[in-house]
């Protein structure tokens, strides 16, 4: 009698799309600050001089300023040892996706010298007048139905995402589809260890093929927006490279509203849960540009980042290998005792925030002032304009998506 087959075997559970830790990271970050706040990750393929998890202020600090740090992940031997798990769409080559967030310099300098005029202080002021007439119009659309709207679905979404698609040239009315892409996107991401789910590729094709149809539309018919002072410095000064000019377009557009929708929800419930700092923040709306600052600490819209050892490194007393891949814990750092006091408290009067949200040193956020610029919009307009703003459903559990680096909500249902 023949044997029968073994039942298969299920696949390998990704600790980092745990429901409970998705929900509140901060306890184990806590306890690897203490423990192992330079930790080598145990995985179960050859990563070569390994991939490290920092956690505390000081080493997330110094990797993301420190030269000896690379943000091209492929040059890590985690990635090379692997490279049958990633895509050919993130491999090196011409034909590869690599937006300026993966560039060092000199690409990195040149590339965002481009695009870094449209993110300066007088122009992101220049657009606080858009920016608080948009947020009242999608306020007002909101409360016409009634007392109750979702924070995510009214305004963190879509506020961000008109806004960039005008800065970009795009047409505003496709917001939702940003979001519908770019979600699929995210969501795909932390699906495998060490690498990204096989239809990934297809997911980013959708926004690329977008992409590649807005870019063809501005060669025929220029406008006053990034995409077309993008093509006017390629063909007058051949400064950006076909592929560049695309993926530049890509982080753009994905970056520039995905981080800011999770200011807004993650602030907004921050608040919600709080209520002796809410009702010091109605009390006193001076607060406000620091109350921002401390929310951006107490939950980073961004828990991570990425970066490669070009040499060997000594951090927190261990010796970190050159080519070694480095998780750098901004949430993490953000909630350290040693340079937060009662980090785990939202004071939205605290002082010396030295928060890692918007990261350091040459990569720090282009987009930081757009983002705090709506971040401020959105809050106001809630605190004014929802005098008794509450959570809608107080007992009922809240859904995370499912990204650990990009954390978010996925919706948020608040009465008025």
């Amino acid at each position: 009698m023949a044997e029968s087959a073994p039942a298969p075997s299920a696949p390998p559970v990704n600790p980092l799309t745990n429901p409970a830790l998705l929900a509140n990271p901060y306890p184990f970050y806590a306890m690897l600050r203490q423990s192992n706040p330079v930790l080598r990750l145990p995985l179960p393929v050859e990563t070569g001089a390994g991939v490290w998890l920092l956690s505390r202020h000081a080493e997330v600090d110094l990797a993301l300023r420190d030269r000896r740090f690379s943000v091209d992940r492929m040059r890590a031997d985690a990635a090379r040892l692997n490279r049958e798990r990633i895509p050919d769409l993130f491999l090196s080559g011409p034909g590869a996706l690599r937006p300026m967030l993966v560039m060092d310099p000199p690409d990195h300098t040149r590339v965002r010298g481009l695009v870094s005029k449209a993110f300066t202080p007088r122009r992101v002021a220049a657009l606080e007048g858009r920016v608080r007439k948009l947020v009242g119009e999608l306020l007002d659309e909101a409360l016409s139905h009634g007392p109750e709207l979702d924070v995510i679905r009214d305004l963190g979404e879509p506020l961000p995402a008109i806004v960039i698609a005008e800065l970009l040239g795009l047409p505003p009315e496709d917001h939702r589809a940003f979001k519908q892409w770019s979600t699929a996107m995210i969501e795909t991401v932390p699906q495998v260890p060490l690498g990204v789910a096989h239809d990934l590729p297809e997911k980013v094709e959708v926004i690329l093929r977008y992409l590649r149809g807005a870019i063809a539309e501005r060669r025929r018919a220029p406008g006053d927006d990034l995409i077309s002072g993008m093509i006017e410095a390629q063909e007058e000064r051949d400064a950006l490279s076909d592929q560049e000019l695309l993926a530049t377009s890509f982080l753009l557009l994905v970056a520039g509203h995905e981080t800011t929708t999770n200011l807004i929800g993650n602030g907004s419930l921050a608040l919600l849960r709080s209520p002796d700092p809410l009702a010091r923040l109605r009390a006193e709306p001076g607060l406000m540009e620091n109350a921002v600052e401390e929310l951006l600490r107490y939950d980073s819209p961004v828990q991570a980042t990425v970066r490669v050892t070009t040499e060997d490194v000594e951090l927190g007393g261990q010796l970190v290998p050159a080519n070694a891949l480095v998780i750098c814990g901004i949430g993490a750092a953000n909630r350290d005792p040693a340079v937060h006091p009662e980090p785990d408290r939202l004071d939205l009067a605290r002082t010396d925030i030295r928060h890692l949200s918007f990261g350091l040193g040459a990569h720090f956020c282009l987009g930081a002032a757009l983002a705090r610029l709506e971040g401020r919009a959105a809050f106001e307009a809630l605190l004014e304009r929802c005098p008794d703003l509450r959570l809608a459903r107080p007992e009922a559990p809240l859904e995370y998506r499912a990204n650990f680096v990009l954390r978010g909500l996925k919706s948020l249902p608040v009465l008025a």
